[in-house]
């Protein structure tokens, strides 16, 4: 096969990125924010365009889209997904995005901010020297890149465009799903497997040139609701009990030195509070429970509950609930009972001219509810880097390789 081209790709990216799709963790809705349906809309004029068939725009915010196999009618060939989400991180504003596009990049530091303040280091980030020569996408400073997703999805799009145009090159039956509210942790709430009709999927949602996650955390959030006894502070000797203080003795108590992001790597679980609202009179603590073994989430919970059980020992006019909710589970559970799936990911990226890096993912993906809704789904490369974050970057050079590794792939699943 002759070298790969994806004409247009930059352009496309660019289309997409400057779309405000912010997803909003406190909103009710569904879509959690009407936003990105901005972009569902965009994809779906877009795939209906190309000659997709069944091309849906779900209530949700779902789109969905068939490209019919080339193989003989008596050829046997399954359905794969591919995915990708159109929703942006909560953490940083995805409005106004300006990306800068830094042309055979000299593999020093970047200036990001018009005021000089924001610098993308390679001291801070020694990956950037391995992308000296390419094609490197930033930020202005202002707002995050967008890369997370938006690239994954220019990807797909331009796998798909590669294929319709090069009829010769295998493919089995391929759907498209775009997603909304993955950061939020809502990406499979209103979609099932049934409604995906594919045997195996891929989220094109990874991060360095090169890697393929099968694995995932495992994940829960533990909900603290504290109730404590408001009454005027001017005469509150002896009666009131403040909710905002006992919330705050029982976070002082986590470790400091360990068993949180900022202190955990590779295969380390953590505890993390990162939601605190309320007053004196009641407060809710969010509470992000992650380690790769079940076991594991379940020490953390009960440490955290030994502490809330002291606090009410403590407090004993506060009323204090505790509640886990389940989030998503290891995908690797699922993954090694399907060998092939990861094998034929493998093999792609070594077809791209990659080598292949099996990595885990601190976090999820729609793929690991996916996996457990019955659609074994691992992650694949997107190539960009520091995702959720005014440093975020990606090079074209390295989307390009995503996309032609799903074309590999799609011809694998012919074999």
């Amino acid at each position: 096969m002759n070298k790969m081209e994806f004409p247009g790709m930059l352009e496309r990216f660019f289309g997409y990125v400057k779309i405000d799709t912010q997803s909003n963790d406190d909103s009710k809705d569904s879509p959690s924010t009407q936003k990105q349906l901005n972009l569902s809309n965009k994809l779906k004029d877009e795939l209906i365009t190309m000659g997709l068939q069944d091309v849906e725009e779900t209530k949700w915010g779902y789109v969905l889209a068939t490209l019919k196999t080339n193989q003989p009618m008596d050829k046997k060939v399954p359905t794969i997904a591919l995915i990708a989400h159109v929703d942006t991180s909560p953490d940083v504003s995805g409005e106004n995005v300006n990306p800068q596009v830094h042309k055979n990049y000299d593999a020093g530091d970047v200036v990001l901010s018009s005021d000089g303040k924001l610098v993308l280091k390679v001291e801070d980030y020694p990956y950037l020297k391995e992308q000296k020569g390419k094609t490197l996408i930033t930020t202005d400073g202002s707002t995050l890149l967008g890369a997370d997703n938006k690239a994954g999805i220019t990807e797909i799009m331009c796998a798909l465009e590669y294929l319709i145009k090069n009829p010769d090159c295998p493919r089995p039956n391929i759907c498209v799903l775009f997603t909304p509210d993955e950061e939020v942790g809502r990406g499979t709430e209103h979609i099932t497997v049934d409604d995906i009709k594919a045997q195996y999927g891929y989220t094109i949602d990874g991060e360095k040139l090169g890697e393929i996650e099968d694995e995932t955390f495992c994940a829960d959030t533990v909900e603290l609701k504290i109730t404590g006894v408001n009454v005027h502070p001017g005469y509150a000797k002896g009666k009131l009990v403040n909710a905002v203080k006992i919330g705050a003795d029982i976070v002082e108590q986590f470790p400091k030195d360990r068993m949180s992001p900022e202190t955990t790597e590779k295969r380390e679980g953590y505890i993390h509070p990162h939601h605190f609202s309320g007053g004196g009179e009641q407060v809710i603590i969010k509470i992000l429970i992650r380690d790769f073994e079940e076991n594991g989430l379940k020490v953390k919970e009960e440490f955290i509950k030994n502490i809330v059980d002291a606090a009410a020992a403590k407090y004993p006019k506060a009323q204090i609930e505790f509640t886990v909710k389940e989030s998503y589970r290891n995908m690797k559970i699922i993954l090694d009972k399907y060998p092939e799936v990861l094998e034929k990911a493998v093999k792609a990226l070594e077809m791209a001219g990659l080598i292949p890096i099996k990595n885990i993912i601190r976090g999820g993906t729609d793929g690991a509810r996916l996996s457990f809704m019955g659609l074994p789904t691992p992650n694949i490369f997107t190539g960009g880097s520091n995702f959720h974050s005014r440093h975020e970057w990606i090079t074209l050079e390295d989307m390009q390789k995503a996309s032609e590794t799903i074309v590999h792939l799609m011809k694998l699943w012919c074999e």
